[in-house]
């Protein structure tokens, strides 16, 4: 009896709370910004028996945390759906370790420490539950396409030390948040995953190119939108 009527007290509680923001999801458009922190690593496609062409013994992509900053773009299409558009900055940087097996000498590990800056144009479709008081969650997929403005692509040949990547990406992406209706603003967290379709890898005779068919990026982002 006493769990029920706490039960109870609490649902009036909530049900008292005052609504934030009540005329706010039927506006047709609104726009507001980003920060979020990425975590990209790379998807490696390895040649095969690479291991029997040269010394290299095995190679690994590791994540390095990024930044991205962008503009919030939000077209309501009906009650549970809106299309959004967010194009951003990105900062990110992802190594690749290299171990060479240099027989009875040993082995050793060389990491390459690839840094990237992308204008990303990602397009979304967002889901939204039904909201409860002043808050709702919701899911979202989209595409995203991305251009590399520090792209090693067109590095001169006796440069040997890097692995060169295309200038343009893009892939599919897709995540979960939640809306917060606060006082003078809405307030979203978010988590977000992006898998890269584009094969990045651009071929040469580098040591460090040489062992790789083809190569992929992914990322996780946990974002924070003020709208």
């Amino acid at each position: 009896m006493l769990t029920f009527l706490a039960w109870n007290l609490a649902s009036a509680q909530l049900n008292n709370q005052p609504i934030n923001l009540p005329k706010y999801d039927h506006q047709p458009v609104h726009f507001g910004f980003t920060l979020a922190v990425n975590s990209s690593s790379f998807r490696l496609a390895m040649v095969p028996d690479f291991k029997t062409q040269d010394s290299i013994y095995d190679v690994q992509a590791s994540s390095i945390a990024g930044l991205n900053l962008g503009i919030v773009s939000n077209l309501r299409m009906g009650e549970h759906f809106d299309l959004r558009f967010i194009p951003s900055l990105s900062f990110s940087q992802r190594n690749i370790s290299y171990t060479f097996n240099y027989g009875a000498a040993g082995q050793g590990i060389t990491i390459k420490k690839i840094e990237s800056t992308y204008l990303e144009f990602p397009v979304d479709l967002k889901y939204k539950s039904k909201r409860v008081n002043n808050y709702r969650i919701y899911v979202l997929a989209g595409w995203k396409s991305a251009i590399d403005m520090v792209s090693q692509a067109k590095v001169r040949d006796k440069d040997k030390d890097i692995v060169k990547l295309g200038r343009n990406d893009y892939g599919y992406e897709i995540g979960v948040g939640a809306d917060f209706y606060l006082e003078y603003f809405k307030f979203s967290p978010e988590i977000k995953m992006f898998h890269g379709l584009s094969n990045l890898l651009v071929k040469d005779e580098s040591p460090f190119s040489s062992p790789l068919e083809k190569l992929y990026s992914q990322t996780f982002m946990v974002s924070f939108l003020f709208e």
